[in-house]
């Protein structure tokens, strides 16, 4: 429980002093003034800085050991891809631009511009990051394996022939921080959730 828990007083020291400069409150008078307006004592305020390092160290003990595997269960939607594409309603116009850029009888860029029918038009065809889990099936296939700058289609998306240019794959890494404090979050969140949902189940059982 939170209770129970040691917290490093230098720590939570170290706590109160980043935060007052980060709001310009090294001055004496302005902290007073600053907890005056939140209704707050200055021992209550350490008291907070207290729980919220009490909170921070319950929640990396419940999820570090589950945080790798979530990772993983999460991959597929973390790793995104950047993407290029040129839309068109036939398949023979499709075959036809696709043949012209492998054989750099012209540029991609020039042919989104020309041909295609999506708004994206207007800047080249980009189409900015999108999460690998979310593409359709026929794509799913075939982007992961493929190589910067590569052409892949035509293929059918509701009704039209689409060619895409992979612009970038953009794996996630376990080591990124901010990703990790964010998988943290989630997976603190999913257990707050299944906590209240036994607790919930528990007090509709004993009424």
């Amino acid at each position: 429980s939170l209770e129970n828990q040691n917290i490093n007083s230098s720590a939570v020291e170290q706590a109160v002093i980043n935060f007052r400069l980060e709001r310009n409150l090294s001055d004496p008078q302005a902290f007073q003034q600053w907890l005056d307006s939140n209704q707050m004592s200055y021992d209550s305020f350490h008291q907070q800085v207290e729980m919220g390092f009490k909170r921070e160290t319950l929640k990396l003990s419940i999820v570090q050991s589950q945080l790798e595997a979530f990772f993983q269960e999460r991959k597929a939607f973390l790793d995104t891809v950047i993407l290029s594409r040129i839309v068109v309603a036939d398949y023979e116009l499709a075959e036809t631009l696709h043949r012209r850029i492998l054989e750099e009888e012209a540029r991609f860029e020039q042919l989104a511009r020309e041909y295609s029918l999506t708004p994206e038009r207007s800047v080249n065809g980009m189409m900015g990051a999108v999460s690998l889990a979310t593409l359709p099936d026929s794509l799913k296939a075939v982007i992961p394996g493929s190589a910067q700058g590569q052409v892949v289609g035509p293929v059918e998306i509701e009704g039209r022939w689409c060619l895409f240019r992979v612009e970038q794959l953009i794996e996630a890494s376990f080591d990124d921080p901010k990703l990790k404090q964010r998988l943290q979050n989630e997976l603190f969140e999913k257990w707050i959730n299944e906590k209240l949902n036994t607790l919930t189940v528990k007090l509709q059982i004993n009424d």
